[in-house]
């Protein structure tokens, strides 16, 4: 199987009669591809950037469709846009209450298990104790150097320059990865339990640079809660495939 990495020689291209049957594409740009007359039974998307664009599907936008679903399949996913202190607190408390039923359910044994080359949920803990290091402790509280050593880094952040040397190379005990986790959720807890409506309106600056987007403490907090809700989308998903394979 031909594997094309950071290709641009398609872009523009027109392909007629052609079988992309099996195909992967990841971390690719499809922006504005348009597709006609073609066979999708099976086809499978999945974008953390559905929800900022638009997918047309025989003249209908389903993002909005998608995104109510998923509201329903994940019970307090909506508030992840709530933008008084109020709905922030309840929001970040139904996806706790989400992730502690994830976790605890998970047997010590998928722990570490992944499907093809996604993350596994000890990944993904780390990846989430990533995200409220860059968000809380760097985006809205300022910190020089923010993040913990067992945190994941997002794929190609090396490629982008960052200083990889923070990180521990030796994967983390499971024991380890679960204090770090609580003590970072106990840190959003404990800003949200306080934090006023000015608090939020106030401007911070993209922890991860460039761009010129100036976030405020409550686009901090949504960001958050945008990834708290996503990879627990992508755990369940892929946890569910791992016991439909063992049993």
């Amino acid at each position: 199987m031909t594997t094309y990495f950071g290709t641009k020689e398609f872009e523009g291209a027109t392909f007629i009669r052609t079988s992309f049957k099996d195909a992967t594409l990841r971390f690719s740009d499809v922006s504005g591809m348009s597709m006609r007359g073609v066979d999708v039974g099976g086809l499978d998307i999945d974008s953390h950037d559905l929800f900022f664009g638009s997918l047309l599907v025989n003249g209908v936008d389903v993002v909005p469709l998608v995104d109510a679903e998923l509201n329903r399949q994940f019970p307090g996913r909506e508030l992840q846009k709530a933008q008084t202190p109020e709905g922030l607190r309840e929001g970040w408390n139904a996806v706790q209450s989400a992730w502690r039923e994830t976790v605890t359910s998970t047997p010590p044994e998928l722990m570490d298990a992944h499907v093809e080359d996604e993350w596994s949920m000890a990944q993904t803990l780390r990846h989430l104790i990533l995200a409220t290091d860059a968000w809380l402790s760097g985006g809205i509280l300022r910190k020089e150097q923010p993040f913990h050593e067992i945190g994941q880094i997002f794929t190609g952040a090396d490629e982008m320059g960052f200083d990889m040397s923070i990180f521990r190379v030796d994967p983390p005990a499971h024991a380890e990865i679960i204090a770090v986790r609580a003590g970072r959720q106990q840190q959003v807890t404990e800003f949200l339990a306080t934090v006023t409506a000015g608090l939020l309106a106030e401007q911070r600056e993209d922890p991860w640079g460039g761009g010129d987007w100036h976030p405020s403490v409550g686009d901090c907090i949504r960001v958050i809660l945008e990834e708290e809700w996503a990879h627990l989308r992508y755990i369940r998903r892929d946890l569910a495939r791992m016991r439909q394979v063992t049993t």
